[in-house]
């Protein structure tokens, strides 16, 4: 036998193994069983692409069979979706059309199959824009059907799952718009485990060191939280028999993402947080008596036990998330004297936790009497308002995914109609969400709101509970303020689209002033004029000055054309100060004029070897590259390059909130790039330090900052109340070595209790 059929039959009994593994997943499941249709789907797929591997040297078909899998086991759901996983890639991949598949297997295959397609151009016709596209088509298709989504979703999980094979700013790139888009999708759809998997593995490639940290850090502490909790389980497990229902108590554990997460938002270690874990108790729940009954009467032998921590309790149960998560959950003290958080919920609504939409379908499907209805008409609303969004012409795609993403991951709040109808509203809704939930045009002309029978201004933040009257008025229309305190997808592109209208209605104002200075001047050669006018006041598009003339934003001059003249010399360190934004630190000031002169020297990013890691080296920076002003990255951090539009290379942190936008938004633009020592150069750091106050320990700060380290500080603000003092230390450092050495020598001082750089 030669190499290549070796090789051949190895990749058969590889895939003949994986679809194999998918068939008996789908035997198992309560759907009917329509293995024809899978095997044809399997054979055309696999034929589609045969001889096709991907980077990681397997047969491509294996990839198709995993997505099918994961629709399959992970997600519940049928043969029509299972052969449209399989199917996903052929028309986008190989020569095979739309019509074929629907010539093969139907309307309602090839209608997920043309959905689940990527598609070339389109309405934004900028290339940075091709992500915002293709989500845009995606979610059209998912409002007529679901199952798009969800097979993008695994489409998703299981590229994050194999992402090792590709370079790293591809991983980049992809693990950005995984933590951007599709983990606050899943968690919309209420795909609780695989929105977990998909933010533990998108900060898995992007923060490798932390995630190995604190992967350690729970495996050192995993014995003790097996105490902990077997303690806590013991004696509850009595009290749970005599209720007399059939249940399962466990520890989850949080996930590595959620611990860094609250690390970062707290400004906390890791031993600071004190819900890592949390009890987990399924019920099957009896026939004939109340779910949501039998929810309490558990929460009661829990209450019996363990002392509650009163402002924890949360009540899933009689009011589900927009998501259709139901528990309910409850905070006691454990015998350990540590808080334990414990969740309480049925085996439906464990099953609806972990697979989201597919779990509802399925208790739909089959009947389930006990089905709450208003859980599926609030997520039928959530896809009533993204139709919504959708619906709203918006030609600048650079908005576009941020206006999809609000909202994925909010909070809920309930809030009342005067005529006592509820609606729900992410946290933080205003007056204003609330007018424009209700109709687009009582937003638009509303004036006021009353809550709770009290006159309330357009910002007023909604609490669960209220009770909101929306006042409106004929001659009101939209401001631009108003989208600083709008907190929903659909107010803030309903006010987008008021503002455009009465923007175009300017614009026209504008135009006609613009035409009768220029007339009054007696300018004949217009066009060239108007060019140098824009040049000159910075504007991009000729609308743009006609609206600011008719906003009275800036007055033309009688004669533009003298104007220009006398002030020809300053236009171009006008333009200059607009153009070049480098960002030195204080004590290192230069003249303008000599920042234009080293500009012209950087580095054009557009020639580097994108396949490999560029190198940060020390004589390169603020000439080969420079670091972005938003996140001020510092040597030894985790980073990646970013190429400007004017060609330069721009290094961000990987976790800057702007380099996420641009992981989605310019994926194709991403360089991997890894510093070199860098000990020339000083960037500014700050720390925080808390303590109990004592004689001299400011002394020992100092002394240990700038006599130990000889490090200069820039900065140091200390403040004392009845014992105990806080402060911050603004320093010089050279790289993360640095900072890191220092918080290690200041946490040795005795009375420092907490010491931690500040971001």
């Amino acid at each position: 036998m030669t190499e290549a059929e070796k090789i051949k039959e190895r990749d058969d009994a590889m895939i003949q193994e994986a679809f194999e593994h998918l068939l008996q997943t789908y035997a198992l499941s309560n759907h009917r069983q329509k293995f024809d249709i899978i095997y044809k789907a399997f054979h055309f797929a696999n034929q589609a692409h045969k001889g096709v591997r991907r980077l990681s040297g397997e047969p491509y078909i294996l990839h198709p069979i995993a997505v099918a899998q994961i629709v399959s086991e992970e997600m519940g759901l049928g043969s029509t979706s299972i052969c449209a996983a399989l199917l996903h890639d052929v028309v986008e991949d190989t020569d095979y059309s739309v019509e074929d598949i629907r010539n093969s297997f139907g309307d309602k295959i090839a209608q997920i199959v043309e959905g689940l397609t990527k598609i070339s151009g389109g309405i934004f016709a900028e290339a940075a824009s091709a992500q915002a596209e293709n989500m845009r088509k995606l979610l059209l298709t998912m409002s007529d059907d679901i199952r798009v989504i969800l097979i993008k979703i695994a489409d998703r999980l299981h590229n994050m799952r194999t992402l090792g094979s590709q370079p790293p700013a591809k991983q980049y790139k992809i693990a950005g718009e995984t933590m951007y888009l599709y983990a606050p999708l899943a968690h919309r759809l209420g795909l609780f485990a695989i929105k977990t998997e998909l933010e533990d593995l998108s900060f898995h490639y992007e923060h490798p060191d932390e995630y190995n940290q604190i992967k350690q850090k729970l495996e050192i502490t995993a014995a003790n939280r097996a105490k902990i909790y077997s303690n806590f389980a013991a004696p509850l497990e009595p009290k749970l028999k005599e209720l007399g229902i059939q249940y399962k108590i466990q520890e989850r554990v949080k996930s590595i993402y959620s611990i860094w997460n609250k690390m970062q938002a707290k400004k906390v270690d890791f031993t600071d947080i004190y819900d890592i874990f949390a009890v987990r108790i399924v019920f099957e729940p009896k026939p004939d008596v109340d779910v949501k009954k039998q929810c309490w009467d558990v929460y009661s032998a829990i209450t019996d036990l363990y002392k509650i921590r009163p402002d924890r309790i949360r009540d899933w149960i009689s009011r589900p998330k927009a998501n259709g998560y139901q528990a309910l959950h409850l905070t006691v003290m454990g015998p350990d004297g540590q808080w334990i958080e414990v969740q309480i919920r049925s085996k439906k609504m464990d099953e609806i936790d972990e697979k989201g939409l597919a779990a509802h379908w399925k208790y739909k499907e089959h009947g389930d009497l006990n089905e709450n209805v208003e859980e599926q008409t609030e997520l039928d609303r959530w896809l009533e308002r993204i139709q919504d969004i959708l619906e709203s012409p918006t030609p600048n795609a650079m908005d576009f995914l941020d206006t999809i993403k609000l909202n994925l991951y909010a909070s809920e709040i309930f809030v009342f109609t005067p005529k006592g109808e509820i609606r729900t509203l992410p946290q933080g809704a205003t007056a204003l969400d609330f007018a424009y939930e209700i109709h687009s045009n009582v937003g638009d002309h509303c004036i006021g709101a009353k809550v709770n029978r009290s006159l309330v201004p357009l910002s007023h933040k909604l609490s669960s509970g209220d009770q909101v009257e929306i006042l409106t008025s004929r001659s009101q229309l939209p401001h631009w303020e108003w989208l600083n305190f709008v907190t929903t997808a659909k107010a803030k592109t309903k006010i987008e689209l008021s503002l455009k209208k009465q923007k175009k209605e300017k614009i026209k104002i504008g135009e006609k002033m613009v035409e009768d200075c220029f007339e009054k001047a007696k300018i004949e050669n217009v066009t060239q004029l108007l060019d140098r006018l824009l040049a000159y006041y910075g504007y991009p598009k000729k609308e743009d000055l006609y609206f600011a003339v008719a906003e009275k934003q800036l007055e033309l001059p009688e004669n533009p054309l003298k104007m220009l003249k006398q002030k020809s010399d300053n236009f171009l360190l006008k333009y200059a100060k607009k153009a070049f934004n480098v960002v030195t630190p204080s004590k290192e000031k230069e003249p303008l004029e000599s920042k234009i002169a080293a500009s012209t020297e950087m580095l054009d990013a557009k020639s580097i070897d994108r396949k490999k890691t560029y190198i940060l080296d020390e004589e390169g920076f603020q000439r080969n590259y420079i670091a972005a002003p938003c996140c001020n990255p510092i040597p030894g951090e985790d980073v990646l390059g970013f190429v400007r539009d004017d060609g330069h290379l721009e290094v961000h942190k990987r976790s800057c909130s702007e380099a996420l936008k641009l992981k989605t938004r310019f994926g194709d633009r991403l360089i991997s790039v890894a510093w070199a020592g860098h000990k020339a150069h000083s960037f500014p750091a700050k720390i925080e330090v808390k303590g109990i106050d004592r004689m001299g320990i400011l002394n020992d700060i100092t002394q240990v900052i700038t006599n130990d380290l000889s490090v200069n500080m820039r900065k140091l603000v200390i403040d004392s109340d009845d014992g105990i003092f806080e402060g911050v230390i603004e320093v010089y450092i050279h790289d993360l070595s640095d900072i890191n050495n220092m918080v290690a020598r200041l946490q040795k001082i005795k009375g420092l209790q907490s010491v931690k750089r500040v971001e």
